[in-house]
């Protein structure tokens, strides 16, 4: 009687290992393909985006308002900095 993971000439348990590992990697492919990690409607994340080239002022005009906003610069900081970037 021979059961299953013995197979064809003794290499049933290495086949039954291969065959497990295939089903994981289809399944991590599947998942990844799907994007199921990320909530339904949600859109990619802005702050893991890096600005474009034609972006680059605008970026950095939004970073110094934010700056300003947090407290970490002030007002007159904010406009001659700001006054630097037009």
């Amino acid at each position: 009687m021979m059961g299953f993971g013995y197979g064809i000439g003794g290499f049933g348990g290495l086949g039954s290992l291969l065959f497990i590992a295939l089903m994981v990697v289809g399944i991590v492919y599947l998942v990844r393909a799907l994007d199921l990690g990320r909530p339904a409607g949600r859109a990619r994340d802005a702050t893991n985006v890096a600005p474009r080239a034609s972006d680059g002022e605008d970026s950095a005009l939004r970073i110094l308002r934010e700056r300003y906003a947090r407290g970490e610069i002030d007002r007159d900081e904010f406009d001659e900095r700001r006054r630097a970037l037009s």
